[in-house]
């Protein structure tokens, strides 16, 4: 397994190490398929006590209190990762395959340390090869160009790379000045992998434009240079039964009645959102469809609140520093407008919210707003109605997510639609006890039969039929 993020991180705090988890939707959902599998997993090692706890090989087995896979960390400098990570993977490729309107950035340096930080990546997993035919498993747009220099040297190995974020239609991916490098790099792979069939249609048709290659629509797959690289969907998941029995733990309620109050929340009707703050997410969207609907619904002033966690995500960048002064500027203006001597309308929590009161903050909710302006599939979602084991809570939903394929349950929203979207909150709020429980039951068979583990098994059992 390889991957930018590392599914635990290790830091000092005063003079102890703590283990963290980190708030990232892909490292939560695939290491309880590592867990299962075992194996080594490869990323970038970010932590301040990083290097203290790996060995000569710069490995430590996780997770700590249960060691099922060891965790190999790859190092980075600081120019190296401003330029690979900050730099051309997420003012590049980020808003390149986002549909937000927010310009990407290509800058030459940052493709050099883009290219330099994925031949460092390749070094690590060709240490880790032995003899025998490896499986390789990559993840997301930090890689793209890594199948092709591990095929290079190993032109044995399988490779299978999860693209977790959109794939653009090629107008829009043809501004990018290294167009030609990217697919040939993904087409390394014996195997693509997107969230929905209309993300692997989009790279098919760029590749058909951009490269001299023949498409074979009908198998889904491209063949370039002799080499046959198959293209499929596999919407992703999470561990169902692991939240939902978690999410019934007596910490978790105690959680809720300690929230509670603290932030004042008996008695009202509680909406949650729970995003990383990215100009992807919708998040100033949602708040001017929260005030619209106080001015249209005066009578729910000081009967309702709107919970956001948002967890500070890359913001040193600017684009996402304007984010940041924008979701400010939005909860001061709201909460001044509408607020009361004892009453605001949002909550709004920007820090690292631990697993256990996140759980807490789901349970108590009356609904959950994704309200993303495009997202590959959104795990918040599926993990609010994992979490909602009393089938209460109503789910609202972007249209612009891959999860709105699949969750046709939820309550469809479009973020841009300002009168559909308070209409939407008001049904939410008003919808029948009856209703909610027919909808969050439906939605809770859907996401616990399509689990983390089916999706790992349907990659695998394409990639033994491919060897």
């Amino acid at each position: 397994m390889v991957s930018n993020r590392e599914p635990y991180i290790h830091n000092w705090k005063e003079d102890q190490i703590e283990c963290i988890r980190p708030a990232s939707g892909l490292t939560i959902a695939l290491d309880p398929m590592m867990r299962a599998c075992g194996g080594v997993w490869i990323a970038h090692g970010s932590g301040t006590a990083d290097r203290d706890t790996v060995d000569n090989n710069q490995k430590v087995r996780v997770p700590p209190e249960d060691p099922q896979y060891e965790l190999k960390r790859v190092w980075l400098s600081k120019e190296e990762e401003e330029g690979y990570y900050y730099g051309f993977s997420n003012e590049a490729l980020w808003p390149l395959c986002h549909i937000a309107y927010t310009r990407p950035v290509f800058r030459a340096s940052d493709w050099e340390y883009y290219k330099k930080a994925n031949h460092l990546f390749a070094e690590a997993i060709l240490e880790e090869i032995g003899d025998e035919r490896p499986l390789i498993f990559i993840q997301d747009y930090h890689f793209a160009l890594l199948p092709r220099i591990i095929k290079e040297k190993r032109p044995d190995a399988l490779t299978v790379q999860f693209w977790h974020i959109p794939w653009p239609n090629p107008e829009a991916f043809r501004i990018c000045p290294w167009k030609k490098e990217i697919l040939e790099g993904l087409l390394g792979n014996d195997l693509l992998g997107f969230h929905i069939r209309y993300h692997c249609n989009n790279f098919i048709d760029t590749v058909d434009r951009e490269l001299e290659a023949r498409p074979d629509r009908e198998r889904s797959a491209i063949v370039y240079k002799g080499k046959t690289t198959y293209v499929r969907h596999f919407p992703i998941s999470i561990d169902f039964d692991a939240i939902a029995e978690t999410a019934t733990k007596n910490e978790v309620e105690e959680e809720g009645k300690r929230l509670k109050i603290k932030y004042r929340l008996l008695g009202n009707i509680i909406g949650v959102g729970v995003d990383r703050l990215d100009y992807t997410k919708g998040i100033p969207e949602k708040f001017r469809a929260i005030d619209l609907f106080l001015d249209q619904n005066p009578e729910y002033k000081k009967r309702f609140v709107y919970i956001q966690l948002g967890a500070p995500s890359r913001e040193h960048i600017p684009s996402y520093k304007q984010i940041n002064d924008e979701i400010d500027e939005s909860v001061e203006r709201i909460n001044w407008k509408h607020r009361t001597e004892h009453w605001s309308p949002i909550l709004f929590l920007r820090e690292h919210i631990p697993f256990l009161s996140m759980l807490a903050f789901y349970k108590m909710s009356n609904f959950c707003i994704v309200s993303s302006l495009h997202d590959g599939m959104n795990l918040v979602a599926k993990e609010y109605i994992a979490a909602k084991t009393d089938s209460d809570g109503v789910l609202i939903l972007s249209r612009f997510t891959g999860a709105a394929r699949e969750l046709n349950e939820a309550l469809f929203v479009n973020p841009y639609a300002m009168d559909e979207f308070v209409q939407t909150i008001k049904g939410a709020i008003e919808m029948t006890p009856e209703e909610v429980s027919r909808r969050m039951k439906k939605l809770r068979e859907i996401v616990r039969e399509r689990n983390i583990y089916r999706w790992a098994n349907q990659i695998l059992a394409k990639t033994i039929q491919m060897s």
